[in-house]
């Protein structure tokens, strides 16, 4: 089984997501999927398909207006919550400490982080990326935790412009997501791939050792984009 999330963004509304779940109802596939969606569109109800958010407070409760907690976002309904995504950590500044507590409040609300990790450009340019991936992975993930979590291996500077890693950069990168968490205690531990996923490139990357599944931007927001995805790999 593979986990096929989607991250709509700043996307959708509450009836476009009605018409995603009934269209998935009818899909058959034994792949995990999940939509992570707007807050606005939490609560809803949907069916096979597993709902979270796409950011939480660092803040347990108090005065951060515009700030939602997780046991807000628990109280929804949702179950999973991403944290960390490059956006998040490019226009929010969410450093790896930041990170770390606000999957730290998942967990304690009985959510499921999905963290994410990943380099820039310029990172990967000056040889890093190795060193930040595994930093990400060591920094970003609370300590003393169970398997409870997932990691999304995120390359950022392919967010967005169409690019994808070579299927040995990916391989690379899984690889060492994997033996640092296995160091850390978590070995088993879901390790999704997201950057640029399509219905035409989404069985290759599933195909890759250490690739349990991905994390989906754009292709996630309409059914003929998302459906062949999650029917890539049986």
């Amino acid at each position: 089984m593979k986990i096929i999330a989607g991250n709509w963004k700043m996307n959708g509304s509450r009836d476009a997501l009605e018409t995603m779940v009934q269209d998935l109802a009818s899909v058959k596939s034994d792949n995990k999927v999940i939509l992570c969606v707007p807050f606005t569109m939490l609560g809803a109800k949907s069916g096979r398909v597993a709902i979270g958010a796409q950011d939480v407070s660092a803040h347990t409760h108090g005065a951060y207006t515009g700030e939602v907690s997780a046991k807000m976002i628990a109280d929804t309904g949702a179950k999973y919550v991403i944290v960390g995504h490059s956006e998040c950590r490019q226009y929010h500044g969410d450093t790896n400490s930041v990170v770390r507590q606000k999957a730290e409040l998942a967990l304690a609300n009985g959510l499921t982080p999905i963290i994410c990790v990943g380099e820039t450009m310029d990172e990967k340019q000056a040889g890093k990326t190795m060193a930040v991936i595994e930093s990400g992975v060591r920094e970003s993930v609370p300590a003393d935790v169970n398997t409870d979590i997932i990691i999304a291996y995120e390359p950022r500077w392919a967010i967005g412009a169409g690019l994808t890693p070579t299927s040995a950069e990916i391989a690379e990168a899984h690889t060492l997501i994997a033996k640092t968490l296995s160091d850390m205690g978590l070995a088993g531990t879901p390790v999704l791939y997201g950057a640029s996923v399509k219905g035409s490139n989404a069985a290759e990357i599933m195909s890759i050792s250490n690739v349990d599944g991905v994390l989906v931007g754009g292709a996630s927001l309409k059914s003929d984009d998302f459906i062949p995805i999650i029917t890539s790999v049986k």
